[in-house]
């Protein structure tokens, strides 16, 4: 018994930026040094994205480019290093259940399961804390029985959909009956950077808002995508090299431009091995579900792995319409992939703090 998947949605917020606006907008909040910085334009018309959604909102964004203020937002600039982490906590208190509860609805139908049959919950979001948390949001929204058992996956980083799935095979290995809801929501925009440092400022040209929600089973239909493994990796000697830490205006991303390096020469030793376990190569996989860190990321697996240019189509075009959504971008990719009848087997691939890898095999 595995998880098997009988129904995946995805939602984004309403706002969508594009990187020309995206661009105004770091003129703006980085401040006079930042508006006239010559390599700016070149971070943003370089970053693989073309659009994203945030639910900061279009009044904010229209205020910024525009040098109004009627949107009231808490974002607009205001010479300090932007709205307190309290500021941007509220904001996620209020705006990530809404696109919960709109992927889950998605998952939920496609399923045919009836909400009060679900058995466990699992929630996974890095960019806010709150309690009660998105689950009782779940609970109440889809009227999920009191007794549901219910995990929640934080602060994991962009691979943290695929921790929450090693929980939900967990749950579907164990229980013949189980039925499980999973759910990743981020709100990568509430923490943007308003300084100048420069991984900070790459970061947010790059990240992005969305949620998505997979239901699945113990057992499902024969051409249902199934877990056939998952596997973790700890990359030596990378622990400086991406950091996510709570400061006291938003939550602090640092990434080194080492990363693609690291990834391009420890990737492949490990992954190979782990597929031989499982009696596979990296040449038989048949697709794969690689989250888009950054172009430099994609180019990297493809190097360390061998990979042709075309194997990684749909990572890259998630991330140029939606960019890096952390958490829910893996599941994203999987949708495009099972929507254009992908070839199985499929990996599935993040990378996280630490430097982890993290992996899960479908068949």
């Amino acid at each position: 018994m595995s998880f098997h998947l009988a129904g995946l949605g995805t939602a984004l917020p309403a706002c969508k930026v594009t990187q020309d606006e995206g661009l105004a907008v770091a003129r703006t909040l980085g401040g006079p040094d930042m508006f006239d910085a010559p390599w700016l334009p070149s971070v943003y018309a370089h970053s693989g994205v073309k659009s994203r959604h945030q639910v900061v909102g279009r009044p904010l964004i229209d205020d910024v480019v525009n040098g109004t203020t009627l949107s009231g937002s808490v974002f607009l600039p205001d010479g300090t290093d932007g709205p307190t982490t309290a500021e941007r906590m509220e904001m996620y208190a209020r705006e990530a259940p809404p696109l919960a509860l709109r992927s889950a609805s998605l998952a939920l139908k496609e399923s045919g399961f009836a909400a009060e049959s679900i058995t466990h919950l699992v929630t996974v979001s890095c960019t806010g804390f709150v309690a009660p948390g998105i689950d009782l949001h779940l609970i109440r929204g889809f009227g999920l029985r009191r007794t549901i058992e219910r995990t929640h996956v934080g602060y994991m980083g962009c691979h943290g959909a695929i921790n929450g799935l090693r929980v939900a095979n967990a749950y579907c290995k164990a229980d013949p009956n189980a039925r499980v809801l999973l759910v990743a929501v981020e709100l990568c925009s509430l923490h943007y950077h308003f300084g100048r440092q420069p991984d900070r400022i790459v970061a947010n040209a790059l990240f992005a808002d969305g949620a998505a929600a997979l239901v699945g089973s113990s057992s499902g239909a024969s051409n249902a995508w199934r877990v056939a493994a998952t596997g973790s990796c700890l990359i030596p000697d990378s622990e400086k090299m991406m950091g996510w830490t709570v400061g006291d205006h938003g939550f602090e991303m640092s990434l080194s431009r080492k990363i693609p390096d690291l990834i391009a020469a420890h990737l492949r030793p490990w992954l190979a091995g782990w597929l031989n376990e499982n009696g596979l190569s990296v040449e038989a996989v048949g697709s794969w579900a690689v989250h888009p860190g950054g172009p430099k990321i994609l180019a990297a697996v493809e190097e360390g792995l061998g990979l042709k240019s075309t194997a990684l189509t749909a990572s890259r075009a998630v991330f140029a319409e939606c960019g890096n959504m952390s958490s829910p971008t893996v599941l994203f990719i999987q949708d495009r992939l099972r929507a254009a009848n992908a070839q199985l087997p499929c990996v599935m691939l993040g990378f996280g703090p630490g430097l982890v890898a993290e992996a899960v095999l479908w068949n």
